[in-house]
């Protein structure tokens, strides 16, 4: 990710190119289209000096050095004073195109912070004023000839110069500035995404934290039960008691058994992301892997793409695979007895996707909102903790994927999960507790 300074210096290089392409274009155009004699001379030598000093500096940005504010200023310094010095060759303040000095204030504004811009104006305005002096305050023989035969003939030629100078100028400043804000604003959303998915990782470890802890908290207490509940189930058994009775032991003893369950699960579920080796294999074997005995397989519509089974890609094959059959399980206990629930997978031109449609009621707006969040869940009381979606885009994550839900109340909901084709064999490091292994390694 750039940060600020660096998109304001790749701007400015393409401002710059700009610049010296359009002085050179003018210049020409006044010299061969307009019969105005000019010194090219010297003015193609003030526009290679910006040319080189900006060759060099797009070839010092790409060793991306830290970029600093103070090297802005003096890039945007320096054109300043090459302007000053175009404008003195072609003729100082006579020439419409010094309002191009507002070019540079403009983008000063923008990328600089406020002292940094008030010395560019500074500069700017001193520049213009000296071009005051050598042309009208203290005009040498040539230039007060020059000036003179300007007043005389040339008004209505420097009248419409003006126009063009701030027709250009103005166009300048809206595109570039626009442009600049856009990218900007772009960087800040990458940062509020980093922020995002650092917040979801650090919620993914705290309820890896919390399972584990619980789980062996728990154990103790949780068997103890599950002993004295056997022994009872045995006294109970000897002593002829009633059939109600032995069922209410029976049914402590098996929601014993659920308990340590849900917590095994919820240990699993949180942390086999974050240790699991990596395997390569086909994305068709996540699907089957997701589905392999899953209550209502019978009921999932699979339509899988013929690459699916021909390419290979490096996952955490365990950790993925519960996270497709938790998308799934959801949208089979959506769709309710019997309904189809449509499973597609297929190679996109940058990676994959898989898509998860389920033949329910869909969700409202408030839902669909929040849907994802740790614990949050509508199911009924034993169906689900609200960790599916959770852990599935944390998984995702982690291969540089993303999950997208689309809900219409009435029309059902779409799941789609992405992520990128051998994404995590170009990366140069993968997630911390990683590795990587072939099958059968």
């Amino acid at each position: 990710m750039r940060d600020a300074q660096a998109i304001n210096l790749s701007w400015l290089l393409r401002l710059r190119w700009g610049a010296v392409v359009g002085q050179a274009a003018i210049i020409l155009g006044a010299h061969f289209g307009l019969g105005m004699t000019q010194r090219l001379v010297p003015l193609f030598a003030t526009i290679a000096v910006a040319a080189a000093s900006n060759a060099a500096l797009g070839l010092w940005a790409r060793r991306e050095r830290p970029i600093r504010e103070r090297l802005l200023w003096a890039v945007m310094a320096l054109d300043v004073v090459l302007l000053t010095v175009l404008l003195d060759l072609s003729g100082g303040p006579f020439n419409p195109f010094s309002a191009l000095y507002l070019v540079h204030i403009a983008l000063a504004a923008v990328v600089l912070r406020a002292g940094w811009t008030w010395a560019l104006t500074g500069l700017a305005i001193a520049s213009f004023g000296a071009l005051f002096v050598d042309h009208l305050w203290f005009p040498s023989e040539g230039s007060e000839q020059a000036s003179a035969h300007h007043h005389i003939h040339d008004v209505r030629m420097h009248l419409e110069g003006m126009w063009a100078a701030f027709a250009l100028a103005a166009g300048f400043i809206v595109y570039f500035v626009q442009r600049v804000t856009r990218a900007l604003a772009a960087r800040e959303a990458e940062l509020v995404d980093a922020r995002t998915a650092a917040a979801r990782h650090e919620k993914l470890t705290a309820l890896g934290t919390l399972a584990a802890g619980a789980a062996h908290e728990l154990s103790t207490p949780l068997s103890t039960i599950a002993v004295a509940a056997r022994e009872l189930e045995r006294q109970l058994t000897r002593e002829g008691s009633e059939a109600a009775t032995l069922e209410d032991v029976q049914l402590i003893r098996q929601q014993v058994a659920r308990c340590r369950d849900i917590l095994t699960q919820m240990t699993l579920d949180a942390g086999a992301s974050q240790g699991e080796s990596m395997v390569e294999l086909a994305p068709a074997a996540l699907v089957e892997e997701a589905l392999e005995g899953l209550p209502g397989r019978e009921r999932v519509r699979t339509e899988l793409d013929a690459r699916t089974r021909e390419e290979r890609e490096l996952v955490p094959a365990h950790a993925f695979a519960r996270a497709i059959r938790g998308v799934v399980k959801n949208a089979l206990q959506a769709s309710g007895p019997g309904a189809p629930v449509r499973l597609g997978l297929v190679r996109e031109a940058a990676g994959w996707r898989l898509t998860v449609e389920d033949s329910g009621e869909g969700m409202p707006a408030e839902v669909l909102a929040r849907a994802g969040e740790p614990f949050f869940t509508t199911k009924a009381p034993g169906e689900g903790m609200g960790l599916g979606l959770f852990l599935t885009r944390a998984v995702l994550e982690q291969l540089g994927g993303g999950l997208v839900l689309r809900s219409t109340p009435g029309q059902g909901t779409t799941v789609v999960l992405t992520w990128p084709a051998g994404g995590l064999r170009q990366s140069a490091a993968l997630p911390a507790g990683t590795s990587r292994v072939k099958p059968g390694t």
